[in-house]
């Protein structure tokens, strides 16, 4: 323990009680309602695919079809497999039939129960056994290539054009990254659907597609083994199609997605009821697919002040640790979010990151954090910005982070250029050889500043934890007690898309999930 701040270990337990205690009272709401994103996603497990005349994703068509004939509430399951089994077809030739406009799901004959309930087994253990498969193949090729040393050197590419993207990303792995993250196209978290195939034209980043995710898999692939170490790949699955991209992301074998209902919420005025159930499915799906998850608390830094704030990252770790838990995600597959991002003219500023760096790897052991870079404050000065990275930098390898998004000197100009990533990667390396042991020999004066301020954080998370658990965490949404932002239940972007279920709501993703993970069933979730 000498190198290690001295925190109180029963007020730990308690903030976690409490941000149990948040989470399933969150879940118990939600657990009643469905989305239409959820039951898009349903269909994409099945194998539906492609699009309409209009370049309307079928899985859309459908979803939108079973809704305005009244029936979305029992699932999609129900209207899709019956017609699947009366007329022996595929779920695919049902959008297909749909779509055009050849088939009424409302008129077709119900079937017998168990024989649906049945098909909807066969379809979920077939959908589920390709992302197994996915896992598998990843571990095969880090036992035979091996992988970078924690923490990941993570880089993003952000061209708009994915043939681009994969250009650069080669690029980056060749240059020592670990983990070449794809910026999604600006926006794309607030379009309803997800769009198809390989794109071109993104903007500020390239549109996130099942197409996009395959070619960028493929390339990282074929550095992987020029380089001799599997790349990771990460995109975003945040936003209205949450769950979808998930399950795209899974079905293609990305290793990281950005996941984190409270980000959309605060940051992109996503509706928190509709985020909140779509986070629920996609991180069952992410815990199944051996993704790492990456949450955004260190948003929250953007809009508050990162001294004052810093207990309200740490109380969205807790928080975002439960819902992950009661996804089935293991810790170490959460990415935990944070950043360093405290105004450098603070005097002893990076003894204070430092101490939000050590109490989080403490209180999170096992989950790979993910540590983001300054941002807020880059000037443009990139000779200053150089040397702000090399200390965040070096308090990432300090306190042993499991993700080190790479900041660029050039932050504040423009998007990062390939000698701007070399750069940065260059900085990071060094860096972490140099101190790679440092961790182990420091110790931290009782009482000092550095275990003081972690130890004061950790006092004003717990209270505020207690007080979301007195209201919920809906209420203290609507307060704004979370990055300086309000938010309201019914309020933002998609709450159209929430339903009640009905009394035989079927989900058999859902269930084979839960069998598979080992999760309790949800009462409501049956059979058709």
């Amino acid at each position: 323990m000498e190198n290690k701040l001295r925190l109180d270990e029963g007020k730990i337990v308690r903030a976690r009680q409490a941000a149990g205690n948040i989470a399933t009272g969150v879940d118990h709401f939600i657990g009643t309602r469905t989305t239409v994103a959820v039951e898009r996603t349903v269909l994409r497990l099945m194998g539906v695919d492609g699009v309409d005349a209009d370049w309307v994703p079928l899985p859309n068509v459908v979803t939108d079809h079973v809704l305005e004939r009244g029936l979305l509430g029992k699932g999609v399951s129900t209207a899709v497999l019956n017609a699947v089994v009366q007329l022996g077809i595929t779920p695919q030739q049902v959008a297909e039939r749909v779509a055009v406009g050849t088939l009424d799901l409302a008129t077709v004959p119900p079937v017998d129960k168990k024989i649906i309930t049945a098909k909807g087994q066969e379809m979920a253990q077939m959908g589920l056994d390709r992302i197994l498969a996915n896992r598998q193949e990843r571990k095969k090729r880090i036992e035979r290539l091996g992988e970078g040393r924690k923490p990941y050197l993570y880089v993003i590419v952000a061209t708009g054009d994915i043939y681009e993207d994969a250009i650069q990303g080669k690029s980056a792995a060749h240059q020592g990254a670990d983990i070449v993250a794809v910026i999604r196209s600006t926006g794309q978290s607030l379009i309803d659907y997800v769009p198809y195939g390989a794109t071109r034209e993104g903007f500020g980043g390239t549109y996130a597609t099942q197409e996009n995710f395959r070619i960028m898999r493929k390339a990282l692939d074929e550095v992987g083994e020029e380089v001799g170490r599997y790349i990771r790949l990460c995109n975003y699955c945040s936003g209205l199609c949450m769950p979808e991209i998930a399950a795209m992301g899974a079905l293609e074998r990305l290793d990281v997605m950005l996941n984190d209902a409270l980000y959309g919420i605060l940051f992109r005025d996503i509706n928190m009821q509709r985020t909140l159930i779509d986070q629920a499915f996609s991180r069952m799906i992410n815990g199944y697919a051996g993704i790492m998850i990456n949450t955004g608390e260190d948003n929250y830094l953007t809009t508050a002040d990162a001294v004052e704030a810093a207990h309200t990252v740490l109380a969205s770790q807790f928080i975002n640790e439960q819902f992950a838990t009661m996804a089935g995600l293991p810790a170490e597959q959460m990415g935990l979010g944070h950043a360093f991002e405290m105004n450098p003219d603070l005097e002893d500023g990076f003894l204070l990151e430092l101490a939000q760096a050590q109490m989080a790897r403490q209180i999170f052991p096992n989950a790979p954090l993910k540590y983001m870079p300054p941002t807020k404050h880059m000037t443009g000065n990139i000779f200053k910005g150089h040397i702000q990275d090399a200390l965040f930098n070096t308090i990432g390898m300090w306190t042993n982070q499991g993700v080190q998004l790479l900041g660029m000197m050039t932050e504040a100009m423009h998007t990062p250029h390939i000698h701007d990533r070399k750069l940065a990667i260059e900085n990071a390396r060094y860096v972490f050889n140099n101190l790679r042991h440092l961790g182990e020999e420091i110790q931290y004066k009782p009482g000092g500043r550095i275990e003081k301020r972690a130890q004061d954080v950790l006092d004003q998370s717990l209270a505020m934890l207690e007080e979301v658990e007195k209201v919920g965490l809906f209420t203290a949404l609507e307060r704004g007690w979370f990055a300086d932002v309000k938010r309201g239940l019914t309020g933002g972007k998609g709450l159209s898309g929430v339903l009640e279920k009905e009394e035989g709501y079927w989900n058999p993703f859902e269930i084979e999930l839960r069998e598979r993970a080992g999760l309790p069933m949800r009462e409501e979730v049956g059979s058709p």
